[in-house]
C-alpha cells in the first residue's frame, strides 16, 4: 500500500467543492465480531457513479464535482451485477463517495478507515487529499486518516478500477476465440463493508493466538502474541493484560514514543483443554486490554480453539487422528448481489454445507471474516487459498508477480490465522501441471514463508490432475497436495481425462509419487441443468451417477485425506462458459448442487449427502457429522 504521488493532491482538491448526500455518523454495528474494538460501520447511503469516459485523470476528477450522475447505493456493492457482457467481465472504473461526521471530536483520538475487500485497484482521498492506494481483492486493508475534520462533514472518495492484468490474482486472459477468461466473475466495486476505526493512541498492529496440542488428551500451551504501536503524537505508557477463557495473563507494561512498535508474548497452559474439531467445535474467548492514565486505551477480542493439524506419514491428522474429510467448494456469490453478499447468504451457504454432511469448505480466495467465524462456531474446516490461480509461467517468472503473491499469502495468514477452522494454507491453484524452475522457486519461497509465519499448520497446493505427468520434485516443500480430478467430464489435453475409469489408477500414481504427503481430491464435478438420460452430460441423472462413481473411488483409497465436490452452489464464471455441458447456460457454472438464485437442491445433493454422512471423516470410528439443526 503506497502513498499516491503528490501531483494528484491538487487534482483531488476539486472533490471538495459540491455538497453531496447528508452526512452520516458511523454506527457501532459490525458484520463480524473478532478483532480490535471500536470498529464503526460506514453504512447507510453511499454515492456511486460509473466512469466510462476515456479522458485524462484531471478531467475525471473534475467530473466527480458534478451533482449529476451519482446514484445512492448500499455498500457492499458490485456495480456490474446482472451485466453478463464481455465488457462487464473485462472490467471498468467506478467512483464511490461517502460523507460522514466523527462520533467524537477528541483531539487524542486517531481514526483509520478499513476496507474488507475492493476489486481490484483502489485510490482513496479524504477531504480532497490522497490517503493511499491498494491492489488486490478479498483481503482487508486500512489507512490512518490524517486530514480529518474533527467537527463537520468529512468526504471520503474511492476510485475503483476492476480491469485485470495478466499478472493479477486471478489474471486476465483471452480464450482461443478472443473471449475473456476467468474462473469466476469479475465483479467491480466495494465488495465487502467499510469501517471507521477509532484509536486512542495505542493500537493493535497484530494479534496472534497459537495453540500447541501434543496429543488429544495432553495439556495444551497457547502462545499469545501482541504487536502494539503508538498511533498518536505523544508518548504513551500502558499496562497490557489479557484473558484466555477463565485464565488471566499479563503482557507487561509498554512505553512507546510516537510511531514506535513493540511485541509482547505470553503463554497460557491449559491442563485439560476442550479440544476443537468439527465434531466438538469448542471455542475459548480471548480478550486483550491496554490501560494507561487511569483508563482503557485499547481492547481486542476474538474466539479461538485448541486443536492440532499435522501431516504424519502421508495423512492429514486432526488432534492426532487421521481424517478422511468430505467437503465442497463454494463461491460467495448470489444472483442479486454478486460478491457483495450479506451475512444472510453466508449463513445459507454454511447451513447447506453442514446439512450435506461436509467437514471442509474451499474457495479460491480468502472468505469473508464472518464465514470464518461461522466455520469456527459450527465446526467446519477451511482449505484457505489465495487467488494465485492459473498464472501462466511467463507471468509467474516476473519478480513483481511473485512478490505480490507472497504478499497475498502473508496478508491471508495475518488476517485469518486465529481461526481454528483454517486447516492449511494453500499457496496456489492450477498452475502449470508440470512445474519447472519458476514455479518451483515460487512454491519453495511460499511454503517457507507460510511455515515461518505459522508453524502450526501444513502448507498445500491444488493442481489440475492429469495422468502421466510424473512426479514433480518442485512439490517437495509442501505438506498437502490437492488434485482437481475431472475424469469422465472434461476430455483434458489429448483426451487423457475422457475415460473415468482412469481415475483410480491415476490416484495410485499420485500416491506413489508422494508417499509422505497428505493427498486430497480438491475438485470433481459435473454440470447439470435439466432432466434427461444418465448417459447425457448436463442432466441431473448424469450428475448423480458421476458423484456416486467419484465418491466410491475416493472411498476405496485409504491413503486419501479427503474429497471435495466442486461446487456447493452455482455462480457466474465468464461470458461463453459451458463447463463441458453440451447445453449450457452461460455465464453460470452449473456443477453446483444448489441452483443459482433460489438455492433449490438438485437431485445429486441427496447422493452427496448420503455418501458424506456414511463416511468416518474424523477417524472416530463413526459416520459423518449429524445434520445441522
Amino acid at each position: 500500500m503506497l502513498r499516491l504521488a503528490p501531483a494528484f493532491a491538487f487534482l483531488a482538491l476539486v472533490l471538495l467543492l459540491p455538497a453531496g448526500a447528508a452526512a452520516d455518523t458511523p454506527t457501532k454495528r459490525t458484520l463480524y465480531a473478532d478483532g480490535p474494538e471500536n470498529r464503526l460501520l460506514l453504512g447507510g447511503n453511499w454515492l456511486f457513479r460509473l466512469d466510462k469516459e476515456d479522458v485524462g485523470l484531471k478531467q475525471r476528477f473534475q467530473r466527480q464535482t458534478s451533482r449529476a450522475g451519482w446514484t445512492p447505493v448500499q455498500v457492499p456493492h458490485a456495480w456490474n451485477v446482472g451485466d453478463d457482457s464481455v465488457e462487464s467481465m473485462q472490467g471498468s472504473q467506478g467512483w464511490y463517495r461517502k460523507d460522514f461526521e466523527l462520533p467524537s471530536a477528541a483531539r487524542s483520538l486517531s481514526w483509520a478507515v478499513r476496507f474488507e475487500s475492493v476489486n481490484y485497484r483502489s485510490q482513496i482521498w479524504l477531504n480532497g487529499k490522497p490517503v493511499g492506494k491498494n491492489k488486490g481483492a478479498y483481503i482487508p486493508f486500512e489507512f490512518f486518516l490524517r486530514n480529518l475534520k474533527r467537527r463537520g462533514t468529512n468526504r471520503l472518495v474511492v476510485r475503483v478500477d476492476s480491469k485485470r492484468r495478466v499478472s493479477d490474482f486471478p489474471p486476465s486472459g483471452l480464450t482461443n476465440v478472443g473471449a475473456p477468461t476467468g474462473g469466476w466473475w469479475n465483479y467491480g466495486g466495494l465488495l465487502r463493508e467499510v469501517y471507521l476505526r477509532k484509536v486512542d493512541r495505542l493500537d493493535w498492529k497484530r494479534v496472534r493466538v497459537t495453540p500447541d496440542l501434543p496429543c488429544a488428551t495432553c495439556p495444551a500451551s497457547v502462545k499469545v502474541e501482541a504487536t502494539l504501536r503508538n498511533a498518536g503524537g505523544a508518548s504513551v505508557r500502558a499496562r497490557v493484560t489479557g484473558r484466555f477463557g477463565d485464565r488471566s495473563f499479563s503482557l507487561g507494561t509498554v512505553s512507546l514514543g510516537p510511531g514506535a512498535i513493540t511485541r509482547r508474548t505470553a503463554t497460557v497452559r491449559v491442563a485439560r483443554p476442550r479440544v476443537w474439531s468439527p465434531a466438538t467445535p469448542n471455542l475459548y474467548s480471548v480478550s486483550l486490554r491496554a490501560e494507561g492514565g487511569g483508563r482503557k486505551l485499547a481492547g481486542y477480542r476474538l474466539k479461538t480453539g485448541i486443536r492440532s493439524v499435522k501431516v504424519v506419514n502421508g495423512r492429514l491428522m486432526l488432534n492426532g487422528k487421521p481424517v478422511n474429510l468430505r467437503g465442497v467448494g463454494l463461491h460467495e456469490d448470489s444472483r442479486e448481489k454478486g460478491f457483495a453478499i450479506g451475512n444472510d447468504v453466508r449463513e445459507k451457504l454454511m447451513a447447506d454445507a453442514k446439512d450435506l454432511g461436509a467437514t471442509m469448505i474451499r474457495t479460491h480466495y480468502p472468505m469473508h471474516p464472518y464465514m470464518h467465524e461461522l466455520a469456527d462456531r459450527q465446526g467446519m474446516l477451511i482449505w484457505s487459498e489465495i487467488p494465485v490461480y492459473a498464472i501462466k509461467t511467463p507471468n509467474l517468472k516476473q519478480r513483481t508477480v511473485r512478490v505480490l503473491a507472497a504478499r497475498e499469502l502473508e496478508r491471508n495468514i495475518e488476517t485469518f490465522g486465529n481461526h481454528s477452522s483454517v486447516a492449511l494454507w494453500s499457496v496456489a491453484n492450477e498452475l502449470s501441471a508440470r512445474p519447472g524452475p519458476v514455479q518451483g522457486q515460487y512454491i519453495a519461497r511460499a511454503a517457507s514463508q507460510a511455515k515461518r509465519l505459522d508453524p502450526s499448520r501444513p502448507v498445500g497446493i491444488a493442481v489440475a490432475g492429469y495422468p502421466g505427468v510424473g512426479c514433480q520434485p518442485e512439490y517437495g516443500p509442501l505438506d498437502v497436495i490437492g488434485v482437481n480430478t475431472y475424469f469422465g467430464w472434461y476430455p483434458g489435453p489429448g483426451g487423457v481425462l475422457f475415460d473415468r475409469r482412469n481415475l483410480s489408477p491415476y490416484l495410485d500414481e499420485v500416491r506413489a509419487c508422494y508417499p509422505k504427503k497428505a493427498l486430497m481430491i480438491t475438485e470433481f464435478g459435473a454440470e447439470a441443468n435439466r432432466e434427461g438420460p444418465v448417459e447425457e452430460k448436463g442432466t441431473f441423472a448424469f450428475q448423480r451417477d458421476y458423484v456416486d462413481f467419484n465418491l466410491a473411488v475416493a472411498g476405496s483409497k485409504p491413503y486419501l485425506s479427503g474429497s471435495l465436490y466442486w461446487a456447493l452452489n452455482e455462480f457466474r464464471v465468464r461470458p461463453g462458459w459451458d463447463g463441458g455441458n453440451p447445453r449450457p447456460t452461460p455465464p453460470i457454472h452449473q456443477k453446483g448442487l444448489t441452483v443459482y438464485g433460489d438455492y433449490a437442491r438438485k437431485p445429486a445433493f441427496e447422493n452427496v449427502q448420503r455418501a458424506f454422512r456414511a463416511t468416518d471423516q474424523l477417524g472416530l470410528g463413526a459416520a459423518g457429522p449429524a445434520p445441522a439443526r
